[in-house]
């Protein structure tokens, strides 16, 4: 399994080049400097800080230390982080559900699409599905011990998870203090001291850095990137919380086009589509978008997706089955939440049978590992799947990774729980012969919607319906009815291994990374288009004949523009956050950058420029002169148009336009 896990994870992964630019270039950038480093910043600057805590981000920095800066520097450590949660899966399940049952979750943990998909990234889900997985492996060694230092080791695992990925780290939680509540020795009220005791560590080690970021004055550390009020408390429990389920803006029908970023001349208005979410129009402005629909995208000669699917269809209890959401994880959910009944049914009965026996007994019971893991990776699985089923905001695809442990998990336990209830009697056979067949029916729909490998499913069919035959024929068989279920997991496993192997068709589309033959790819190197490269290179060549300022080359909108720019060697940073309307910068700041020499030139436009900018941008339109495109060599053909501003000289009109905008 591991073997299989590394296979997925590396073969051909350097054809990603540096998959997501944005933390890329965070990562060159805490290179350059101690203090970038300790406050992650985006850019060489240190004008704006990355949107998430920086335990990823720092785990490559100490990669480009060691083998220099470099694309597989910065990416083997994510497919390394994989293939260890598969170890570490592994080891979790072999004691409560027996080393077989194991195998066979590690197996739907290595072929899970969109885990796959992010260990092949550099996004930080990779490292914080590691962190989540060992701080369950600790927590059921705490639950089975009942000592108290392996329960804090546990919440410090816990809280360098918090310290990848905030709040998407303490799902996992209510499962845990559930387990510990319920199955740890000792008297209940020792047992509650204990959590509130782990409560603490982890509070301590997960707001350390927030805490150490927020009570150091703005003026001597980057803006923090995505926020609107420059904290990462308002970011943690905002934008990348509970935004992301209430619904925020720049997700599913919240994207709405404000000038103030870009120049919409008349011949930039025949080019960009109306009413196209995140394009300017004729008027500067445009509708909100629709909610997502469950529709093909445009493709390319290929037959992949000429862009990418941002978000998920519309909330719902099927949202994990349907376009978007079900090709990166929906391929075993129905075997996965059989094995959490099963397993759940197993219990009840044992219970229900020792009813009778004395305290020891029940004790005994409370005390039964099995109960545990499934408490602890049961919740986790369903918190998950009901987080993702109901969420309104920004949440992609690639997300559904971390259902990945859970659903892996709850497979174990299905292998592990079904064998023992057919032997009670053949109608518990039945619920392993609809779990199969209900995954089989799944995996049916998903491939002949996604026009893929459809002579796969009489293999399917055929291969299923013959560890049917042997469980309804042979019932509670002591051998032959655990190697029928592991045979049915391993065809079922299949369809989603082959379907995660095509992230080696083509670069990994670095900022929403997916598994599939037909997902949108990326362009591998710096992560840009090729019209854009060449527009940027044109423009660097520009800045290398023409002074520009001493601590900014190029000021752009968007992270998404000045990152491949940072990259390709110069000290380029974005004035509005990743998303381009982030307040980091106003007009007066950038009036007195400008004077100081630190700064002079601006470029407008490009992706995220339609949502609005900040004070400097507006600034920008108004008071900078534009320098025409034949003189830096702007490609006409890109979608939104790069306009380059020189602000030097320009000082008193930047002011001058800050204060009429804020009358």
């Amino acid at each position: 399994m591991l073997a299989l896990a590394a296979v997925m994870n590396t073969f051909a992964l350097a054809q990603n080049g540096y998959a997501n630019a944005f933390y890329s270039a965070g990562v060159k950038s805490m290179l350059g400097s101690v203090h970038n480093f300790l406050f992650a910043s985006a850019d060489p600057g240190g004008l704006i800080s990355i949107d998430k805590p920086p335990l990823a981000m720092w785990l490559q920095v100490a990669s480009a230390k060691a083998f220099g800066f470099s694309p597989l520097a910065l990416l083997l450590p994510e497919a390394i982080a994989g293939v260890i949660s598969v170890a570490l899966l592994y080891l979790a399940l072999a004691r409560p559900f027996g080393r077989s049952a194991a195998l066979g979750g590690a197996l739907c943990l290595a072929v899970f699409p969109s885990f796959v998909a992010i260990s092949r990234d550099n996004n930080p889900d990779a490292l914080l599905i590691l962190l989540m997985i060992l701080s369950c492996w600790i927590a059921l060694r705490a639950i089975e011990s009942g000592r108290l230092l392996t329960l804090l080791a546990c919440a410090f695992a816990l809280g360098l998870a918090f310290n990848t990925k905030t709040l998407a780290s303490w799902l996992v939680i209510p499962g845990i203090a559930l387990a510990y509540v319920l199955c740890a020795p000792g008297r209940p009220r020792v047992r509650i001291a204990k959590l509130l005791a782990a409560g603490l560590v982890l509070a301590a080690v997960s707001l350390a850095w927030l805490m150490f970021v927020d009570l150091t004055p703005a003026s001597q550390r980057p803006y923090v990137g995505s926020s609107k009020h420059n904290s990462e408390l308002g970011l943690t429990f905002g934008y990348n919380g509970f935004g992301r389920l209430e619904g925020q803006s720049g997700g599913p029908g919240q994207i709405t086009v404000i000038p103030g970023a870009y120049v919409p001349t008349p011949a930039r208005r025949t080019r960009t589509p109306a009413g196209v979410p995140g394009t300017p129009t004729a008027a500067g402005r445009s509708p909100r978008s629709p909610a997502p629909r469950a529709v093909q995208p445009a493709t390319l000669p290929d037959g992949r997706a000429s862009k990418p699917i941002p978000f998920g269809t519309a909330p719902g209890p099927l949202r994990l089955l349907e376009t978007g959401f079900g090709g990166q994880a929906g391929w075993l959910l129905p075997f996965a939440l059989a094995g959490l009944i099963a397993m759940a049914l197993l219990l009840g009965l044992s219970a229900r049978a020792q009813a009778g026996e004395p305290a020891a007994g029940s004790q005994s019971r409370r005390r039964d590992r099995r109960l545990a893991a499934l408490l602890v990776f049961g919740c986790w699985f369903a918190v998950e799947a009901i987080f993702l089923s109901s969420a309104q905001g920004i949440v992609h695809p690639y997300y559904t990774s971390a259902l990945a442990p859970g659903a892996a998990a709850m497979c174990a336990a299905g292998l592990a729980a079904m064998p023992a209830l057919s032997q009670r009697g053949r109608r518990f056979t039945a619920l392993a012969i609809v779990a199969i067949a209900a995954t089989v029916a799944a995996q049916s729909v998903m491939l002949v919607r996604d026009h893929y490998v459809n002579w796969l499913i009489p293999v399917l069919i055929f291969a299923v319906a013959l560890a049917a035959i042997v469980l309804v024929a042979r019932p509670g068989a002591a051998r032959a009815t655990p190697v029928a279920l592991a045979s049915a997991l391993v065809a079922l496993a299949i369809a989603p291994a082959t379907f995660a192997a095509e992230t080696w068709g083509a670069p990994v589309q670095g900022t929403f990374p997916v598994a599939g033959p037909w997902g949108s790819p990326g362009f591998g190197g710096v992560d840009a288009r090729p019209d854009h490269v060449r527009s940027y290179r044109r423009l660097l060549a520009f800045l290398a004949h023409h002074r520009s300022g001493s601590r900014f080359s190029v000021l752009t909108v968007s992270s998404v523009s000045s990152a491949p720019l940072i990259l390709m060697g110069t000290d380029a940073a974005s004035v509005a956050g990743y998303s381009g309307d982030d307040p980091a910068l106003g007009a007066a700041r950038l009036a007195r950058m400008v004077a100081r020499g630190e700064a002079r030139y601006v470029l407008l436009g490009g992706p995220y420029s339609s949502r609005g900018g900040n004070g400097a941008t507006r600034a920008t339109l108004s008071a900078c002169r534009q320098i025409p495109g034949r003189e830096w060599g702007e490609d006409h053909r890109s979608l939104f148009g790069y306009v380059l501003f020189d602000c030097a000289g320009r000082e008193r009109a930047l002011i001058r336009a800050g204060e009429a905008a804020s009358a």
